[in-house]
């Protein structure tokens, strides 16, 4: 008789046959993955192929001391700025720091070499070259000693015992009493300067109205920074404070009164930070400071800064001040060569650094004076009679230049107080503040941090834009717009644990 499970056809039992392993899933197209199939190249360019065609370049060069220890240093910096561009961290500072030294101080110069001419004459002998050269060396190896032991050295982080204090943060009533102060402070710019049409004319035409606008005399400029200081400064700050709230808070992108606050700063950038009237230097610094604020957590977006800083440097920057004369005055650069404008314009560091290692040599050193003008730079010449100039201003005069708008870098404003020894420690004391600012950055803006109110998240872009100005120098030029911005950002800042700073 049949049985119901014969009747039913159930299957006769086999064994378990093993399946075929399935497909792993398609991995995503990391920056991991594109890091490796773009380092080569990359640090082959910076390092070896753009040093190549350059000193391929016909020229009158001498292929001496100098000439072999700038080789170094372009190759030095080109392969810390690749370590900078390739890194799975955000380096702001330093990045910032190693694409300018690889520009202004490694490729121009390196050009300048092989081509036979700088911007500016040097007046001493070839032996203050090779001395700049090394020390600009000595230098760059300071400041990554600098970074190295910042690296070692942990972040202190906050326990429960100080939770009363919280991380620094904007302050909401303040921020808004900082728009007010930016509208007026902008505002008055506009009409001293006779209206809105004035900043999209000239530089040219920017400083001969200041001059006329009675803020200016003789024996202090004092009157004319503050006027330009605070009127760009606070509203890029503003500006930059807002972008923050709307990139980084669901609930200020639905506020129309965050939105609308947002378009008026917009408007007021527009006017009196275009590029048309102001340095080619703090457009920078304005470009990059947004560029950062505007995609904090955007890997792509801080290294194509570096990358196409490099090619905008090299291509478009001796072109840039289009706008720095009017029609008459200006005059384009006729050259055959795209290397040819970096020997002629606009990146005398270098040079500028072996003149006043000659000027020191028949001056002596300062011992801080030049350092301390620049700190007092608020100071009024009638109360200071005895106040330095510009290191640049300084050096120009010795050197009978009539221009005396001159560079000093950062090395130089070390040299002409301290000598060698201030220049490596200044500089290792500067690669360290950089690189604990940046780990303290990384920290600001993950989702972990204090919010769309953090200080760092704002101050650390405007302290990588400016560093441009810093490094490029004279100290006593830039300290003016710096300390407004850290008035500014002192005004606003508040350490009080606030739950509407979390708030997204």
């Amino acid at each position: 008789m049949t049985s119901v499970h014969e009747t039913v056809g159930t299957a006769p039992a086999r064994k378990d046959v093993p399946r075929p392993p399935a497909e792993p899933a398609p991995r995503p197209l990391t920056w991991a993955m594109l890091s490796r199939a773009v380092s080569v190249p990359l640090i082959l360019g910076l390092v070896c192929f753009l040093p190549a065609v350059i000193a391929a370049q016909p020229g009158s060069g001498v292929r001496d001391t100098a000439y072999w220890l700038q080789l170094v240093l372009t190759c030095y910096a080109g392969a810390r700025l690749a370590t900078m561009i390739l890194s799975t961290r955000r380096r702001l500072l330093q990045g910032v720091f190693w694409m300018f030294v690889y520009i202004a101080m490694g490729v121009a110069p390196f050009a300048q070499l092989v081509i036979g001419q700088t911007p500016t004459p040097m007046v001493g002998p070839r032996s203050d070259l090779v001395t700049a050269i090394a020390m600009i060396l000595v230098g760059c190896a300071a400041f990554d000693l600098g970074a190295l032991l910042a690296s070692r050295r942990p972040l202190r982080r906050r326990t429960a015992s100080r939770s009363s204090a919280g991380p620094a943060v904007a302050h909401r009533v303040k921020l808004r009493l900082l728009v007010v102060i930016a509208l007026l402070a902008s505002g008055y710019y506009v009409v001293k300067l006779g209206g809105p049409a004035v900043f999209f004319s000239s530089r040219q035409e920017i400083s001969a109205t200041v001059a006329q606008s009675g803020v200016v005399s003789e024996e202090s400029n004092v009157g004319s920074a503050f006027l330009k200081g605070f009127g760009t400064v606070p509203a890029l700050l503003a500006f930059l404070f807002y972008t923050r709230r709307l990139v980084t808070s669901r609930r200020a992108r639905r506020s129309p009164s965050t939105a609308l606050v947002w378009v008026v700063l917009a408007a007021v950038n527009l006017v009196v930070n275009n590029p048309i009237s102001n340095a080619r230097y703090w457009f920078l610094t304005v470009l990059v400071s947004l560029l950062f604020t505007a995609f904090p957590s955007s890997a792509a977006m801080y290294r194509s800064v570096l990358t196409m800083g490099v090619v905008g440097a090299l291509v478009l920057f001796p072109y840039a001040d289009r706008f720095r004369y009017d029609d008459e005055g200006y005059r384009p650069v006729q050259s055959a060569s795209v290397f040819e404008p970096l020997a002629t314009k606009d990146y005398d560091q270098t040079v500028m650094f072996a003149n006043t290692i000659s000027w020191v040599d028949t001056r002596g050193h300062t011992y801080g004076r030049q350092l301390a003008g620049s700190a007092l730079f608020f100071v009024p010449r009638a109360v200071w009679s005895g106040k330095p100039e510009d290191t640049g201003v300084r050096v120009g005069q010795w050197m009978g230049m009539n221009m005396t708008n001159l560079s000093a870098p950062l090395w130089t404003e070390f040299w002409v107080d301290f000598g060698a020894a201030g220049m490596i420690g200044g500089l290792a004391l500067i690669g360290y503040a950089a690189a604990r600012t940046d780990r303290r950055y990384a920290l600001a803006v993950t989702r972990a941090g204090p919010g769309p109110g953090s200080v760092l998240a704002i101050a650390a872009p405007l302290i990588a834009g400016y560093t441009f100005i810093l490094l490029r120098g004279p100290l006593l030029q830039a300290a003016g717009k710096l300390a407004i911005a850290a008035l500014c950002l002192l005004l606003i800042t508040t350490f009080r644990e606030q739950k509407a700073a979390r708030r997204r």
